[in-house]
């Protein structure tokens, strides 16, 4: 609930002080007691979600103020925690001042949660929150894009160095020695068994064969030994797709096969989730918190991703002019319910399962994207990346998130041992 503050005129030399004083502190009670119950109804729930849907959304991260729901609030002399100068590890996909964005408006705004305050990220607090622990992220390129950017946030402590155990890029391993806390990312955009049936093909028309039912090895083999595990996934479920369920085909999205049973990306998706969800509860070892990093929209504006769409803005909008709807409402429903499911099932084993919910800070940041001032050595930069985040930008907030949860996972876990 909002606190009202208001500051009465007090002074001995004034006359009828006492008088004026109870006059305006009755009038201040009246207004409190109509307006203030009216504020808490109508903003008790999330304004870019419909009722209906909110109703689903019973997860809350902490008792007394959900960090992810709030306004983002400008701050013009706020600067940002890095830059591409004095962090080493941004990809040139994210790196949009490298790539001579001209703007840095963008960077002057802090999320502000409704309840309470967001505390800047301490990176001395997060490496002794995870001393002698393990973190990592699987699922897609934005989860290397959150991971890229703790690295950033880090750095003001130091570096940690590479004990990837491969040279493929996707699969790193890091370990700031000091503290024998090791970071780790899985590539697995699909989190179950995905296999490519034209390696050589454009990537946004690939047909994927997904057996739904099977967790991708690659984390899964590796993954039961860590303390935190963040999965992610998203976009890459909207190309063409063939559905495996116990090694036989069920049924596809997008393949243009008459002969084959239509099925949505969300009959997918969906059993994406569960799978790998399901694989966290059953791996005898672990014994870790598994976090559901939500949905980041993407906001290509006058026209899709390729047919010049870009996101060319420079600030955050209303929250009434942008609303998660559409497919991306479907997906964010989706991987939450499956988190709710994975929850109830957790707890049989003692296992925690928590949100980590970026959506709403995100829907109204169009302005946090490369656009095209953010690409890799070979990449058409004619074509707006409206899907990733700048770095530095928006996606350190889900960093700030990140610590904030730690923080309680740590009181919980000294509350239980006490």
């Amino acid at each position: 609930m909002m606190a009202l503050f208001i500051e009465l005129p007090l002074g001995k030399n004034l006359p009828y002080t006492t008088t004026i004083n109870k006059a305006l502190l009755l009038a201040l009670t009246v207004i409190f007691l109509l307006f203030i119950p009216l504020y808490v109804v109508n903003n008790s729930s999330s304004s870019w979600l419909s009722p209906e849907d909110n109703a689903i959304l019973s997860i809350k991260y902490g008792k007394k103020c959900d960090i992810f729901r709030g306004k983002w609030l400008q701050y013009p002399n706020y600067g940002p925690y890095y830059t591409n100068g004095t962090c080493r590890e941004i990809f040139d996909q994210q790196n949009c001042m490298k790539f001579g964005r001209p703007d840095t408006e963008f960077l002057k705004w802090r999320w502000k949660p409704d309840e309470c305050e967001l505390p800047l990220f301490d990176a001395v607090q997060f490496l002794e929150l995870v001393k002698g622990k393990s973190m990592a992220f699987v699922g897609d390129s934005l989860g290397r894009n959150q991971m890229q950017s703790l690295l950033c946030l880090l750095a003001t402590v130091g570096y940690p160095i590479d004990v990837s155990y491969t040279k493929d890029p996707r699969f790193k391993r890091w370990l700031y020695v000091g503290y024998n806390f090791t970071l780790a990312s899985f590539w697995s955009p699909h989190l179950v068994n995905a296999v490519d049936t034209d390696p050589n093909g454009p990537t946004y028309n690939r047909l994927m064969n997904l057996y739904l039912d099977e967790s991708n090895h690659d984390w899964a083999a590796q993954i039961e030994a860590f303390n935190y595990v963040i999965i992610s996934a998203g976009r890459w479920f909207f190309g063409p797709q063939m559905f495996y369920e116990n090694g036989q085909l069920v049924g596809c999205h997008r393949c243009l096969k008459n002969n084959i049973k239509n099925l949505t990306m969300f009959y997918g998706y969906r059993k994406a989730f569960r799978t790998a969800f399901r694989t966290l509860t059953r791996l005898k070892n672990f014994k870790g918190v598994t976090i559901l990093r939500t949905l980041s929209p993407a906001h290509f504006e006058n026209g899709d991703w390729n047919k010049g769409g870009s996101c060319a803005r420079t600030r955050p909008v209303k929250s009434s002019e942008m609303k998660l709807d559409g497919a991306d409402l479907e997906l964010y429903m989706t991987q939450v319910e499956e988190l709710r499911a994975a929850e109830r099932k957790g707890m049989k084993r003692g296992l925690k399962f928590r949100i980590l919910d970026v959506t709403e800070s995100m829907v109204v940041r169009p302005d946090g994207h490369p656009n095209h001032y953010g690409h890799g050595a070979h990449e058409n930069v004619t074509i707006a990346d409206c899907v990733h985040w700048c770095l530095p930008g928006p996606v350190d907030t889900w960093n700030e998130f990140l610590l904030q949860m730690l923080k309680m996972e740590n009181d919980e876990d000294s509350k239980e041992r006490n």
